[in-house]
């Protein structure tokens, strides 16, 4: 098969091509630096499967400045970057994604910030064909710019920000990496919690099951974390805890609380399965619970064009609210 020749990408990022027909070579300009290949490519190859693009990447196909580069690279302004050749078979139909709102719990012309029910991934993939970003783009296709700022699990509830800015997006990524958000979660744990405040620092190792399922454990060799647990509420069997993370590591609360011995009622991944099953009815002491009980309540960050600090809040999602009235008053 006659290999098709490299050419020099369109003068400007809005006459790029969304799929690549053939080699092209894209410079890197101010507003598109500061983030990772591979979102990058997600976002202009947008459609193609997830997999074909970490596929691209770990074969050496993509290039920056004529080198190799791994799939955590920051782009800088001036990288010239090649993407290859990117079959149109392998695009996929976006046509079917219902568009969607949610609650929004602020918004302006820089961020987005929605209140995310449990239930509903943040993005397409992994076996989900869309997700919330996708509903949104569906929902305001006017929208020049849209991206999440971080992710939350599937059956995780509450705060989720999004830029409509790719500065806004720049900015609160450097304030994350740099420890410069507060995050904070309440959950409910099995067993008899003791302390009033507890650090839990557990290095953890992420991994791919055989089926292709994204799970987390805690090994020696696994990245730093650290998650600050505060109790809230202390019932016979149950505890509410409000947990801080001082990291964000992939599913770092759920594996915490579990490895520590309090798994997270409902969850399906790192709790107590047998638990979870009984949960699902109501019995005389408590309510039912057909949910993962972990709820982002609370994040504060700098608003990235006016240097305010803003702190949000999203009331604990309906469902674990009527849990807990359910358990009655509590023993502290």
């Amino acid at each position: 098969m006659r290999q098709q020749k490299d050419v020099s990408p369109p003068s400007t990022p809005q006459e790029r091509p969304q799929i690549p027909l053939q080699a092209q070579f894209v410079t890197i300009n101010e507003e598109e630096a500061g983030q990772r290949i591979d979102n990058y490519l997600l976002r202009v190859c947008k459609g193609v499967p997830k997999s074909h693009v970490y596929r691209i990447l770990r074969s050496g196909e993509v290039r920056v400045n004529k080198g190799r580069i791994d799939q955590l690279y920051r782009l800088v302004a001036g990288d010239i970057v090649r993407i290859p050749p990117i079959r149109l078979a392998e695009k996929a139909d976006s046509s079917h994604v219902p568009a969607a709102e949610f609650k929004v719990v602020f918004e302006d012309a820089h961020l987005l910030v929605i209140d995310k029910p449990a239930g509903v991934a943040v993005h397409g993939g992994s076996g989900v064909s869309f997700g919330v970003i996708e509903q949104l783009r569906a929902s305001r296709p006017d929208a020049k710019f849209l991206e999440l700022v971080h992710r939350l699990d599937r059956d995780t509830s509450g705060l989720l920000l999004l830029a409509k800015k790719r500065s806004a997006l720049t900015s609160l990524h450097e304030q994350m990496r740099d420890g410069l958000t507060d995050k904070r979660y309440l959950t409910m744990v099995a067993g008899d919690w003791k302390n009033a405040r507890q650090h839990i620092k557990l290095p953890l190792h992420k991994y791919t099951t055989a089926d292709g399922e994204r799970r987390v454990a805690v090994q020696a060799e696994g990245l730093a974390s650290h998650t600050v647990f505060s109790l809230l509420k202390k019932f016979k069997d149950y505890a509410l805890l409000e947990a801080e993370l001082k990291t964000g590591r992939t599913h770092q609360i759920r594996v915490h609380t579990s490895a520590s011995g309090f798994p997270i009622l409902g969850d399906d991944k790192y709790g107590d399965f047998a638990l979870n099953r009984a949960l699902l009815k109501a019995d005389e002491q408590r309510g039912a619970l057909k949910r993962m009980f972990l709820h982002a309540h609370q994040i504060t960050f700098t608003h990235p064009e006016s240097g305010k600090i803003m702190t949000l809040n999203a009331p604990l999602a309906a469902e674990c609210e009527r849990f807990l009235l359910s358990l009655g008053k509590p023993l502290i």
